[in-house]
């Protein structure tokens, strides 16, 4: 998921810019991992979310996205992507 010291806000934006969807991928993870090319899938959420040490119940799925959402925003950053303190909450 490296972005290199780019600015995550931006590029993502323009991705989805360029998608031509609504997708409100800053506060849904389904919509930032269509974006990001991965696979959105209740199955590989619960997987990734366990992944990423998600320990709350995988059946929550609202609480889940949420910690997901914040996952993968956190993990841009740690590779050297510019992640606004807004994304990262």
């Amino acid at each position: 998921m490296a972005m290199g010291s780019s600015e995550v806000e931006k590029v993502v934006s323009g991705m989805a810019a360029k998608s031509g969807k609504e997708l409100n991928w800053r506060y849904s993870v389904v919509d930032l991992m269509t974006l990001l090319g991965i696979d959105n899938s209740m199955v590989n959420r619960r997987a990734l979310a366990t992944e990423l040490g998600y320990t709350g119940d995988l059946n929550d799925s609202a609480t889940m996205n949420t910690y997901l959402h914040k996952a993968i925003m956190e993990k841009l950053a740690e590779n050297d992507g510019k992640v606004p303190a807004t994304l990262l909450d």
